[in-house]
């Protein structure tokens, strides 16, 4: 875990910028928020359209909102980036897609769900520090291929998305595979079928932001993310059962996954 200095005050662990969330993803932009202050965070931004705004922060009042079209002229005051849970697939989301990555120049910057489908076809390079967070069926998207093509070999799918893109790659199974640049490999072991549930995805990529804000390095923070996420979610299921267990559930989980390395 990070070390949290206690002569501190919110901007020393870091501020997540998120943008997220659509008229029919509500939830996203609200799971994603609360998995990065949750893992650590100091200060987390909501990028959204104003009914995603007006709903999230009924639930979760810790977390700060604004435009989309604000956060844009203020990027620079972030220390990483979140982009995609909910984002929607539309002409508008892909523009803000691209906007926001060309203009995240030094910043790392985390790619999931809508973002990740917006890439697919698409010639572009990705900030340096980038994660993307793909399930099997998103891989399958940004190769063009089927998706058993990516589930028959799990490892060499996440490396060759780590060398078309430059960047690490969560490619998210029941063993997830985690890549750096320089095609390492880590595989987390931990982890049940709770996790096979809508949502739970946007709580890990808000996990990895919440520990990029506190300067982890990249690989780092991606391949302790999956761990605490998981853990979460093995502990969640042993008072909820594997069958029962929400995707709001995991962040509930989230400090006793933490209180374990401590």
């Amino acid at each position: 875990m990070p070390y949290r200095e206690q002569n501190s005050n919110k901007g020393t662990f870091g501020k997540v910028l998120n943008v997220a969330g659509s008229e029919n993803y509500i939830g996203a932009a609200y799971l994603s928020s609360l998995g990065a202050l949750k893992a650590g965070a100091g200060y987390v931004a909501l990028a959204s359209c104003d009914k995603v705004i007006n709903s999230v922060s009924q639930m979760l009042p810790e977390a700060v909102y604004l435009s989309r079209e604000d956060a844009l002229k203020n990027i620079e005051n972030y220390t990483v980036m979140l982009i995609g849970c909910g984002l929607g697939k539309d002409k508008n989301a892909e523009k803000f897609l691209f906007d926001f990555i060309h203009s995240a120049k030094n910043l790392p910057v985390i790619i999931d769900a809508d973002g990740l489908n917006l890439l697919a076809g698409k010639s572009i390079i990705l900030p340096e520090n980038t994660v993307i967070t793909p399930h099997p069926a998103e891989a399958a998207r940004l190769f063009g291929v089927n998706v058993e093509e990516i589930l028959g070999d799990t490892e060499n799918s996440a490396k060759r998305l780590s060398e078309k893109y430059g960047c690490v790659t969560v490619l998210k199974t029941h063993r997830t595979v985690i890549c750096n640049k320089n095609s390492q490999i880590h595989i987390n072991e931990h982890g049940n079928s709770a996790l096979a549930k809508a949502g739970t995805g946007d709580v890990l990529a808000g996990i990895i932001s919440g520990l990029l804000a506190q300067k982890m390095e990249i690989f780092e923070a991606a391949k302790l993310g999956v761990y605490l996420h998981s853990r979460a979610g093995e502990l969640a299921s042993q008072d909820l059962t594997e069958y029962s267990v929400l995707a709001s559930d995991i962040p509930k989980y989230l400090p006793s996954a933490i209180k374990e390395l401590l």
